[in-house]
């Protein structure tokens, strides 16, 4: 029995209506089977991209055409919620493994196993396939995934006597002493955009032996301890210790951090690897860039990520044909032209050595797709109260610890008393 639980439905049902030509496959014996594919990807070179595999398999593919629905990723989740109560979701559903637990949970999805082959099973790094299976079944194909890096202006480290890490991984430890080196003036090591700060602090927990939660849907469980606050706690030493992160950034947006990092003002930022795209597009002309080797804590390089996704509407007329598609679309050289259009990083071994091959000596692009093998599983995604917990309890909570308005210990007890909140309520 599907539970199809009806959050905001009723608010949103009318914009169900504007939507109901995504809904549902069709053809008939006299025509081809037409599946709609609603796809958020919103950077030009993606859209393009999107655009050129989808032609490419209608050409080969006459008796089974694709349809593009462009969305956005903006309010996708409720939108979502409207068009599976509806009954108009398209069949072929893009989104992102944080976000897709509720439908898996009450059953929107299609069970994606029996079209994954082994060879594509034994291909998909494990800890990110890990993150769209649920209760044993796969219900979406990882297509595109973030790390966190770390992107240096290479003259200000070599002003200050440091030389560029060459390592295989980087430690938190050498990301301070460069910091503090690089530290001189009215010029500061580092800048952090943490004004949302709640995603990275998550992300970056595996390598310091973190996890936060255990158990999965309403009935996951929150710990935190020195594995969870240890960067947090690192953060802050750096911040008011060392004076070597920019105080402003810590209130800023990733891409407001930007700002400083061109002018000079800081000698490294921490940035998802997409940046890397809108660095090489909008740094000064000379600007002289590089990515650091990936970053590893006392338990390793170890990275938590949602990546993007793509689902099958189990109500679908066309499920075996959505998935064949999906399984086309999520092939090494799709995969490799699709992350190189978004700047991210294929969830595929295969695709990411292709683009590795293609990309070679490329600025960032060897020290980013490395970062991609060190992605592991996520705990908070299968935890269906962690975007209420995150917006509502942890990132107010880590944004008052890093003003110093409360210690280590009011962070761990508002986080932990605030996830009880979420889960009683």
């Amino acid at each position: 029995m599907k539970t199809r639980r009806l959050l905001a439905a009723a608010s949103l049902m009318a914009t169900a209506l504007l939507v109901a030509a995504c809904g549902g496959g069709s053809g008939d014996a006299s025509g081809p089977v037409t599946l709609t594919f609603q796809s958020l990807s919103d950077q030009p070179a993606a859209i393009a991209q999107t655009q050129k595999i989808v032609g490419a398999w209608n050409t080969a593919h006459p008796e089974v055409q694709v349809k593009i629905v462009q969305a956005g990723w903006d309010s996708v989740y409720d939108k979502l919620i409207t068009q599976f109560n509806a009954g108009t979701a398209p069949d072929i559903v893009h989104y992102e493994a944080a976000g897709i637990e509720p439908f898996a949970e009450d059953d929107y999805l299609a069970d994606l196993t029996p079209y994954l082959s082994q060879a594509k099973r034994a291909d998909f790094q494990k800890g990110v396939l890990d993150s769209v299976t649920f209760g044993g079944k796969v219900v979406a194909f990882p297509t595109e995934v973030q790390s966190y890096v770390v992107f240096a202006n290479k003259k200000l480290l070599q002003q200050a006597g440091v030389a560029v890490p060459t390592g295989k991984t980087m430690t938190w430890d050498q990301l301070r002493q460069i910091s503090k080196a690089t530290t001189k003036g009215s010029t500061y090591g580092l800048g952090w955009g943490l004004s949302s700060p709640t995603a990275a602090f998550v992300a970056l927990a595996p390598g310091f032996g973190g996890k936060y939660f255990q158990g999965t849907g309403d009935q996951a469980n929150l710990t935190v301890g020195e594995g969870e606050t240890a960067l947090p706690k690192l953060v802050d030493e750096m911040a008011y210790q060392d004076h070597s992160i920019l105080p402003v950034t810590l209130t800023q947006s990733g891409s407001k951090a930007l700002a400083p990092f061109y002018a000079g003002q800081t000698a490294m930022t921490v940035q998802g690897s997409y940046q890397a795209a809108n660095i090489a597009k909008d740094a000064p002309k000379g600007f002289d860039w590089v990515v650091l080797p990936p970053l590893a804590g006392p338990a390793g390089p170890a990275q938590a990520a949602s990546p993007q996704t793509l689902s099958v509407n189990k109500d679908s007329a066309h499920v075996k044909e959505a998935a064949e598609f999906i399984d086309y679309f999520t092939n090494t050289d799709n995969l490799a032209a699709m992350n190189e259009a978004d700047a991210l990083i294929p969830p595929t071994n295969s695709a990411r050595q292709a683009l590795a091959t293609k990309l070679a000596g490329k600025t960032g692009w060897d020290q980013i797709l490395s970062s991609g093998q060190y992605i592991t599983s996520a705990p908070y995604l299968f935890a269906s109260k962690y975007p209420q917990w995150k917006d509502t309890i942890a990132t107010p909570a880590y944004q008052q610890f890093l003003a110093q308005k409360i210690d280590a210990n009011g962070l761990t007890t508002q986080l932990q008393n605030g996830w009880k909140s979420v889960t009683t309520n």
